[in-house]
């Protein structure tokens, strides 16, 4: 039997984004974003909040990285989501985190967090009042060679990728493969 739940936001899994930026002094800052994901083949979506640290200093240099973390590190990851930006100026001095520049972009990447996505912004819009979409271009990704396989490609299983589970609000590992995409559904074919 089914149960309604009305209007729910359970979209799962929904990835834990941490979006790195530097301030208009170069001081990095990093949020974790709640809404964000795919757009295009090379594009990502990013939801904001226009008041937010972070989104200015997207407005101010119209590129940012964004960083995945690992269970290793969900609490920094937490924290980055629950302390303001516009409130504690460094919010890396409170973690035992680091940052590097990026290779492409003008943005900080989180040296514990092995894979990072380096974006340059192709529109930001305010869509109503106080939620500003960001689209960027993703124009490298840079991947710690402890979580590649031995054929040069990314093996989840390595990472300990986490995600964000809104319907309980909790962090969860995604692991272990089920089947191959865009085969094994060719037998109903």
């Amino acid at each position: 039997m089914r149960k309604d739940f009305g209007k729910t936001n359970w979209l799962v899994p929904q990835p834990v984004l941490i979006v790195t930026s530097y301030d208009d002094k170069n001081n990095p800052n990093a949020m974790n974003a709640a809404w964000g994901g795919m757009y295009d083949e090379h594009q990502i979506m990013i939801c904001l909040a226009t008041d937010h640290k972070t989104t200015s200093n997207i407005l101010l240099n119209k590129e940012f990285a964004v960083c995945f973390p690992t269970s290793k590190h969900v609490v920094e990851a937490d924290y980055f989501g629950i302390v303001s930006g516009n409130e504690v100026k460094n919010k890396f001095e409170k973690t035992t985190l680091t940052t590097a520049k990026a290779s492409v972009v003008n943005a900080p990447i989180i040296n514990e967090f092995p894979l990072a996505l380096e974006c340059k912004v192709l529109s930001a819009e305010e869509v109503c009042e106080g939620t500003t979409i960001v689209i960027a271009e993703v124009v490298n990704t840079s991947v710690d060679g402890s979580i590649l396989d031995y054929n040069q490609k990314l093996d989840p299983d390595k990472f300990n990728f986490i995600c964000y589970d809104p319907m309980n609000h909790k962090y969860r590992k995604i692991s272990n493969d089920i089947a191959d995409a865009f085969i094994c559904g060719l037998g109903i074919k």
